[in-house]
Protein backbone atom coordinates (compact mmCIF):
# COMPACT_ATOMS: atom_id res chain seq x y z
CA UNK A 1 0.00 0.00 0.00
CA UNK A 2 1.22 3.68 -0.89
CA UNK A 3 1.14 7.03 0.53
CA UNK A 4 2.26 10.16 -0.94
CA UNK A 5 1.92 13.87 -0.65
CA UNK A 6 2.09 16.78 -2.55
CA UNK A 7 2.43 20.51 -2.21
CA UNK A 8 0.62 21.13 -5.41
CA UNK A 9 1.86 24.77 -5.66
CA UNK A 10 -0.79 27.40 -5.71
CA UNK A 11 -4.04 25.44 -7.28
CA UNK A 12 -6.24 27.88 -8.58
CA UNK A 13 -9.70 28.02 -10.44
CA UNK A 14 -9.66 27.93 -13.98
CA UNK A 15 -6.38 26.18 -14.71
CA UNK A 16 -7.18 22.39 -15.16
CA UNK A 17 -5.77 22.72 -18.37
CA UNK A 18 -2.59 24.46 -17.72
CA UNK A 19 0.76 22.35 -18.50
CA UNK A 20 0.98 22.51 -14.52
CA UNK A 21 -2.13 20.76 -13.78
CA UNK A 22 -1.68 18.55 -16.42
CA UNK A 23 1.79 17.23 -15.14
CA UNK A 24 0.37 17.72 -11.86
CA UNK A 25 -2.46 14.16 -12.67
CA UNK A 26 0.57 12.77 -14.56
CA UNK A 27 3.09 12.93 -11.05
CA UNK A 28 -0.07 11.71 -9.10
CA UNK A 29 -0.55 8.82 -12.42
CA UNK A 30 2.90 7.95 -11.79
CA UNK A 31 3.26 7.59 -8.46
CA UNK A 32 -0.31 5.45 -8.10
CA UNK A 33 -0.99 5.97 -4.72
CA UNK A 34 -3.38 4.40 -2.16
CA UNK A 35 -4.00 7.04 -0.10
CA UNK A 36 -2.68 11.27 -1.33
CA UNK A 37 -2.16 13.92 1.11
CA UNK A 38 -2.11 17.26 -0.63
CA UNK A 39 -1.47 20.75 0.14
CA UNK A 40 -1.86 24.74 -1.14
CA UNK A 41 -5.43 24.10 -2.88
CA UNK A 42 -7.19 27.52 -3.45
CA UNK A 43 -4.88 30.20 -2.96
CA UNK A 44 -5.73 33.69 -2.97
CA UNK A 45 -8.30 33.97 -5.64
CA UNK A 46 -11.86 34.08 -4.35
CA UNK A 47 -14.01 36.22 -2.26
CA UNK A 48 -14.27 33.86 0.70
CA UNK A 49 -18.34 33.24 0.23
CA UNK A 50 -16.89 30.93 -2.54
CA UNK A 51 -14.43 29.32 -1.18
CA UNK A 52 -15.81 25.82 -0.47
CA UNK A 53 -17.52 25.40 -3.76
CA UNK A 54 -14.43 26.28 -5.41
CA UNK A 55 -11.91 23.91 -3.77
CA UNK A 56 -14.89 21.38 -3.85
CA UNK A 57 -14.88 21.80 -7.40
CA UNK A 58 -10.97 21.26 -8.09
CA UNK A 59 -10.21 18.58 -5.93
CA UNK A 60 -13.52 16.47 -7.30
CA UNK A 61 -12.19 17.02 -10.78
CA UNK A 62 -8.32 16.34 -10.10
CA UNK A 63 -9.73 13.21 -8.15
CA UNK A 64 -11.69 12.11 -11.09
CA UNK A 65 -8.59 12.75 -13.69
CA UNK A 66 -6.14 10.53 -11.06
CA UNK A 67 -8.57 7.95 -10.15
CA UNK A 68 -9.17 8.79 -7.08
CA UNK A 69 -11.82 9.15 -4.46
CA UNK A 70 -12.53 12.49 -2.01
CA UNK A 71 -16.04 12.61 -0.79
CA UNK A 72 -16.69 11.86 2.69
CA UNK A 73 -19.87 9.59 4.51
CA UNK A 74 -20.38 12.91 6.65
CA UNK A 75 -18.91 15.59 8.62
CA UNK A 76 -18.36 19.02 8.22
CA UNK A 77 -18.07 19.58 4.28
CA UNK A 78 -18.71 16.69 1.72
CA UNK A 79 -15.18 16.70 0.84
CA UNK A 80 -12.11 15.26 2.73
CA UNK A 81 -10.59 19.24 2.62
CA UNK A 82 -9.65 21.88 5.09
CA UNK A 83 -8.50 25.28 5.15
CA UNK A 84 -8.07 28.43 7.64
CA UNK A 85 -10.91 30.73 8.21
CA UNK A 86 -8.65 33.88 7.29
CA UNK A 87 -7.41 32.37 4.34
CA UNK A 88 -8.18 29.47 1.93
CA UNK A 89 -5.10 27.35 1.15
CA UNK A 90 -6.86 24.60 1.62
CA UNK A 91 -5.44 20.65 2.67
CA UNK A 92 -7.06 17.68 1.75
CA UNK A 93 -7.26 13.58 1.70
CA UNK A 94 -8.20 11.78 -1.59
CA UNK A 95 -7.23 7.87 -1.97
CA UNK A 96 -8.09 4.89 -4.20
CA UNK A 97 -12.03 3.28 -3.23
CA UNK A 98 -10.62 0.24 -4.86
CA UNK A 99 -8.29 -0.06 -1.92
CA UNK A 100 -9.44 1.75 1.16
CA UNK A 101 -12.61 3.11 2.81
CA UNK A 102 -12.74 6.42 4.97
CA UNK A 103 -13.97 5.55 8.41
CA UNK A 104 -17.85 7.06 9.16
CA UNK A 105 -17.52 9.83 11.41
CA UNK A 106 -13.57 10.29 11.24
CA UNK A 107 -13.18 12.83 8.88
CA UNK A 108 -12.06 16.38 10.84
CA UNK A 109 -11.23 19.69 9.47
CA UNK A 110 -9.51 22.04 11.73
CA UNK A 111 -8.83 25.80 10.90
CA UNK A 112 -7.69 29.00 13.23
CA UNK A 113 -6.80 29.28 15.85
CA UNK A 114 -4.92 25.77 15.98
CA UNK A 115 -3.05 26.00 12.67
CA UNK A 116 -2.41 28.68 10.12
CA UNK A 117 -3.39 25.98 7.35
CA UNK A 118 -6.12 24.25 7.54
CA UNK A 119 -5.59 20.55 8.72
CA UNK A 120 -7.21 17.27 7.28
CA UNK A 121 -7.72 14.23 8.98
CA UNK A 122 -9.77 11.16 8.61
CA UNK A 123 -9.90 7.59 9.39
CA UNK A 124 -9.10 5.12 7.19
CA UNK A 125 -10.02 1.24 6.74
CA UNK A 126 -7.04 -0.38 5.05
CA UNK A 127 -7.23 -3.48 6.09
CA UNK A 128 -5.44 -3.33 9.26
CA UNK A 129 -6.32 -4.24 13.14
CA UNK A 130 -7.59 -0.75 13.32
CA UNK A 131 -8.12 2.02 11.42
CA UNK A 132 -5.25 4.55 10.16
CA UNK A 133 -5.90 7.81 10.91
CA UNK A 134 -4.69 10.52 7.93
CA UNK A 135 -3.36 13.48 8.33
CA UNK A 136 -2.29 16.21 5.79
CA UNK A 137 -0.79 19.04 7.12
CA UNK A 138 0.79 22.36 6.21
CA UNK A 139 3.47 23.73 8.52
CA UNK A 140 3.35 27.67 9.55
CA UNK A 141 5.73 29.42 6.93
CA UNK A 142 6.16 32.51 9.29
CA UNK A 143 6.18 31.58 13.16
CA UNK A 144 8.68 28.69 13.97
CA UNK A 145 6.95 29.24 17.74
CA UNK A 146 4.15 28.36 16.37
CA UNK A 147 5.26 25.28 14.09
CA UNK A 148 6.21 23.86 17.24
CA UNK A 149 2.02 24.54 18.54
CA UNK A 150 0.93 23.11 15.90
CA UNK A 151 3.24 20.09 16.50
CA UNK A 152 1.87 19.83 19.56
CA UNK A 153 -1.45 19.86 18.33
CA UNK A 154 -0.75 17.58 15.96
CA UNK A 155 0.14 15.05 18.38
CA UNK A 156 -2.95 15.14 20.68
CA UNK A 157 -4.58 14.01 17.48
CA UNK A 158 -2.85 10.73 17.54
CA UNK A 159 -2.29 9.40 21.71
CA UNK A 160 -4.62 7.63 23.12
CA UNK A 161 -4.28 6.05 27.05
CA UNK A 162 -1.20 4.36 27.55
CA UNK A 163 -0.41 4.56 23.85
CA UNK A 164 -0.58 5.79 20.12
CA UNK A 165 -2.87 5.11 17.47
CA UNK A 166 -2.13 3.73 13.95
CA UNK A 167 -1.50 6.73 11.39
CA UNK A 168 0.88 8.86 9.34
CA UNK A 169 1.33 12.42 9.04
CA UNK A 170 2.00 13.97 6.31
CA UNK A 171 2.54 17.06 5.06
CA UNK A 172 4.93 19.97 3.84
CA UNK A 173 6.27 21.03 7.80
CA UNK A 174 7.99 24.09 6.67
CA UNK A 175 10.99 23.28 8.43
CA UNK A 176 13.96 21.11 9.07
CA UNK A 177 13.59 17.26 10.37
CA UNK A 178 14.99 16.27 13.86
CA UNK A 179 15.37 12.86 12.79
CA UNK A 180 18.60 11.21 13.47
CA UNK A 181 20.97 9.69 11.14
CA UNK A 182 21.75 5.93 11.21
CA UNK A 183 25.17 6.73 11.23
CA UNK A 184 24.88 9.41 14.07
CA UNK A 185 24.10 13.27 13.70
CA UNK A 186 21.11 14.52 12.07
CA UNK A 187 19.35 12.71 9.16
CA UNK A 188 19.29 16.31 7.62
CA UNK A 189 22.30 18.54 8.13
CA UNK A 190 22.53 22.10 8.55
CA UNK A 191 21.51 23.52 5.22
CA UNK A 192 21.47 27.20 6.58
CA UNK A 193 25.30 27.40 8.29
CA UNK A 194 26.03 29.68 5.20
CA UNK A 195 23.69 31.90 4.63
CA UNK A 196 22.84 35.71 5.44
CA UNK A 197 19.34 36.64 4.36
CA UNK A 198 16.75 38.47 6.43
CA UNK A 199 14.60 35.43 6.34
CA UNK A 200 16.49 33.51 8.35
CA UNK A 201 14.84 34.01 11.66
CA UNK A 202 11.31 32.11 10.20
CA UNK A 203 14.18 28.73 10.28
CA UNK A 204 17.13 29.53 12.87
CA UNK A 205 16.77 29.23 16.20
CA UNK A 206 17.24 32.97 16.79
CA UNK A 207 20.21 33.16 19.19
CA UNK A 208 22.38 31.26 16.07
CA UNK A 209 20.95 33.66 13.51
CA UNK A 210 24.34 35.23 12.17
CA UNK A 211 26.78 33.25 13.60
CA UNK A 212 25.69 29.33 12.90
CA UNK A 213 22.32 29.54 11.92
CA UNK A 214 21.00 26.35 13.17
CA UNK A 215 17.80 24.87 12.02
CA UNK A 216 15.13 24.94 14.33
CA UNK A 217 14.12 21.48 14.78
CA UNK A 218 11.33 21.65 17.87
CA UNK A 219 8.34 21.12 15.67
CA UNK A 220 9.34 17.36 14.70
CA UNK A 221 11.80 16.44 17.67
CA UNK A 222 8.11 16.94 19.90
CA UNK A 223 6.47 14.28 17.56
CA UNK A 224 9.60 12.35 17.27
CA UNK A 225 10.25 11.90 20.98
CA UNK A 226 10.29 8.50 22.42
CA UNK A 227 9.46 7.01 19.26
CA UNK A 228 5.92 8.69 19.12
CA UNK A 229 6.51 8.63 15.62
CA UNK A 230 9.08 8.22 13.16
CA UNK A 231 10.70 9.82 9.80
CA UNK A 232 10.43 7.37 7.42
CA UNK A 233 13.21 8.68 5.56
CA UNK A 234 15.79 8.11 8.14
CA UNK A 235 14.22 4.83 9.59
CA UNK A 236 14.90 3.17 6.41
CA UNK A 237 17.92 4.98 5.89
CA UNK A 238 17.05 5.78 2.53
CA UNK A 239 19.80 8.22 0.37
CA UNK A 240 18.85 11.69 1.18
CA UNK A 241 16.92 13.67 -1.35
CA UNK A 242 15.42 17.41 -1.07
CA UNK A 243 12.16 18.32 -1.66
CA UNK A 244 12.77 21.92 -2.90
CA UNK A 245 14.82 24.12 -3.90
CA UNK A 246 14.86 22.69 -7.33
CA UNK A 247 12.95 25.42 -9.17
CA UNK A 248 15.14 28.30 -9.74
CA UNK A 249 14.47 31.80 -9.65
CA UNK A 250 11.67 32.43 -12.21
CA UNK A 251 9.89 29.28 -11.97
CA UNK A 252 8.47 30.43 -9.20
CA UNK A 253 8.82 32.36 -5.68
CA UNK A 254 11.90 33.44 -5.09
CA UNK A 255 13.66 31.05 -2.95
CA UNK A 256 16.59 31.90 -0.28
CA UNK A 257 17.24 28.61 1.14
CA UNK A 258 18.20 26.29 -1.23
CA UNK A 259 17.83 22.87 -1.46
CA UNK A 260 15.95 21.16 1.90
CA UNK A 261 14.08 18.34 2.67
CA UNK A 262 10.72 19.96 4.38
CA UNK A 263 7.99 17.22 2.79
CA UNK A 264 8.04 14.84 5.29
CA UNK A 265 5.82 11.35 6.26
CA UNK A 266 5.82 10.62 10.22
CA UNK A 267 4.19 6.97 10.65
CA UNK A 268 3.51 6.48 14.41
CA UNK A 269 5.17 3.93 16.60
CA UNK A 270 2.69 0.96 15.73
CA UNK A 271 2.96 2.52 11.60
CA UNK A 272 6.90 2.21 11.47
CA UNK A 273 7.59 -1.67 11.62
CA UNK A 274 5.47 -1.93 8.72
CA UNK A 275 6.99 0.42 6.02
CA UNK A 276 8.60 -1.57 3.50
CA UNK A 277 9.80 2.26 1.09
CA UNK A 278 10.07 5.66 1.23
CA UNK A 279 10.82 7.57 -1.91
CA UNK A 280 11.36 11.11 -3.32
CA UNK A 281 9.45 10.97 -6.75
CA UNK A 282 11.61 12.45 -9.69
CA UNK A 283 10.59 12.59 -13.49
CA UNK A 284 9.80 15.06 -15.96
CA UNK A 285 6.41 15.77 -14.93
CA UNK A 286 6.52 16.15 -11.56
CA UNK A 287 9.44 18.77 -11.82
CA UNK A 288 6.55 20.91 -13.41
CA UNK A 289 3.81 20.23 -11.55
CA UNK A 290 4.96 22.27 -8.37
CA UNK A 291 8.04 23.73 -6.33
CA UNK A 292 8.11 20.86 -4.29
CA UNK A 293 8.66 17.10 -5.19
CA UNK A 294 6.31 14.77 -3.80
CA UNK A 295 6.86 12.05 -1.58
CA UNK A 296 5.80 9.05 -0.84
CA UNK A 297 6.03 5.61 1.41
CA UNK A 298 4.86 1.92 1.37
CA UNK A 299 3.82 -0.12 3.76
CA UNK A 300 2.30 -3.84 4.58
CA UNK A 301 -1.34 -3.25 6.77
CA UNK A 302 -0.75 -7.00 8.17
CA UNK A 303 2.47 -5.48 9.97
CA UNK A 304 0.71 -2.10 11.49
CA UNK A 305 0.47 -2.90 14.88
CA UNK A 306 -2.07 -1.58 18.07
CA UNK A 307 -0.83 0.21 20.87
CA UNK A 308 -2.95 1.43 24.08
CA UNK A 309 -6.68 1.67 25.00
CA UNK A 310 -8.57 1.85 21.19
Amino acid sequence: MRLANLNAYKVRPGEEDSVRSRARVATIQEMAPDVLTIQEVLVDTVDQEGWDDAAEEILRRLAADCGLACSVPDGPAEVAMAHNVHQPWYTAILWNPDTVAPIRGSFRAIGAPDFWHGITTLGLDVGAREPLTVASYHGDPFRPDARYNEALRLKGFYRRTSGVKSGVLLGDFNSISAASSPTGGYYDTEPYTRQDHDDLEYQCVPETIGGSNLADRRPSAALLRRGFMADAAAYLGAPWQPTVGYWRDGEGDPDPWGERRIDLILPTRPVAPALTGYGVHVSEASAIASDHRPVWIDLDPSNITTEGAA
